[in-house]
């Protein structure tokens, strides 16, 4: 909106007020349409049901949440949802997702993420699909889970894996870096252990002012915002939808969350690519199926250095990909600038490593001591490993692309 507004602006301007005031809000909010196919303890597996016109083919693609994030992070609002995007292009597209973490749950852990949630959510896919390897794209921790099992479980049907903002060196992170000092001090006895401790997790109000602390310097810009763009429905809905998701976080388990805070906060134990799961240590070089990585250009909380780390990591994966797109940890993923950028490239990857049906590799049951994993030279889709296209040094597989002023190989160079 103009500092002296034109006549047109004034009148989008007022209809906006006015259907927001008559109506409560600017942002179609429905969810899409889906059917629950398989549950059980914090698992819950949904399949989005296909668009009345756009027959469903191809290979399916299964939609990682994070923990304590509600799944509208991909399913934010109408016009701006990855699973309206995907389902209108015929795609079969599922979710898992983990329902509400109570007191009850305080002694699960990350064991219970990578042995039963993510494994059985793929088989049920698998063949829910009609037995079609499957694609993983994992948001932000929901990355992570992703990574640690495909590199855990070579006998899973995963055709590809995409991670977007999941950081895996915490030192490059500055909102955490400046802490992680003071953290060590206390060896794990300090007031954050005691209080996950006596609480059974971090609560949900804790875990919403996490997040909002983590964006305060938006919050603080927020009625500016509003101001000066009260013409933009577009833009104004958009931020209805991102307030909604703020207020739906749910609760992270006690165990879970003290894992998370003492081997990858405090120990930073990705950085090496390896982390200890249960009496075993998963190292991500036995990934072995092709990685798609996004970090945003405006990612507070897992920042560009602290994601793009992870890519000399993976060094058994025949083929890794690393993009730079427009974006904040939320924005990245379901953003307005998402449609055009990060949606597009996740089509094109899907699309490059669909093999179609499948056999699933016999089941394996979780290593039981720590092993080092030996990095493999097939994937699990079947198709013939590609030379790597991408490395720590080499942002953007495709030099021609831009993303505005800071696409992906412009940020390589800083």
């Amino acid at each position: 909106m103009d500092l002296i507004p034109k006549p047109e602006q004034v009148v989008s301007a007022a209809g906006n007020v006015a259907h927001s005031l008559l109506y409560g809000g600017l942002a179609d909010l429905r969810p899409m349409p889906r059917t629950l196919i398989d549950d059980g303890e914090l698992r819950e597996v949904y399949h989005y049901r296909p668009a009345r016109d756009v027959p469903e083919s191809g290979d399916p693609v299964l939609l990682v949440t994070p923990l304590a994030a509600p799944s509208l992070c991909f399913d934010l609002r109408r016009d701006c949802s990855l699973v309206e995007h995907l389902v209108m292009q015929g795609r079969p597209t599922y979710l898992v997702e983990y329902g509400q973490v109570s007191f009850k749950n305080r002694a699960l852990g990350m064991e219970h993420w990578v042995d039963e949630v993510l494994p059985k959510a793929i088989r049920t896919v698998h063949e829910h699909s009609g037995g079609r390897g499957v694609h993983l794209v994992g948001w932000s921790l929901g990355g992570i889970f992703t990574m640690l099992v495909a590199a855990d479980r070579q006998d899973l049907p995963i055709a590809s894996i995409t991670v977007i903002g999941s950081p895996v060196d915490v030192t490059k992170v500055p909102l955490v870096a400046p802490v992680r000092p003071l953290l060590n001090l206390t060896r794990g006895t300090g007031a954050i252990t005691r209080a996950y401790r006596a609480l059974g997790g971090i609560p949900t109000p804790l875990v919403n002012w996490a997040f909002t602390a983590a964006s305060a310097q938006k919050m603080v810009t927020k009625p500016l915002a509003v101001l000066t763009h009260l013409d933009d429905t577009d833009y104004l809905a958009q931020m209805e939808a991102v307030t909604r998701f703020k207020s739906s976080m749910t609760a992270y388990p006690g165990r879970t969350f003290g894992q998370l805070y003492h081997r990858f906060v405090r120990g930073n134990a990705l950085a090496k690519g390896r982390m200890q799961i249960g009496e075993r240590t998963i190292d991500l070089a036995a990934i072995s199926v092709p990685v798609l990585v996004f970090a945003g250009n405006t990612d507070g909380i897992a920042p560009l250095p602290a994601v793009r780390a992870v890519v000399p990591l993976l060094s058994g994966s025949p083929h890794v990909r690393f993009e730079v797109v427009p974006g904040g940890h939320l924005g990245m993923l379901t953003g307005r600038a998402a449609r055009g950028t990060t949606w597009q490239v996740i089509d094109e990857w899907v699309t490059e490593w669909s093999a179609g049906v499948v056999a699933a590799p016999a089941r394996k049951a979780p290593a039981k001591r720590p092993t080092k994993k030996t990095p493999a030279k097939k994937t699990a889709a079947g198709k013939a490993p590609a030379k790597k296209s991408a490395s720590a040094g080499t942002i953007g597989s495709n030099p021609t692309r831009r993303y505005g002023s800071a696409g992906s190989r412009a940020l390589g160079q800083r």
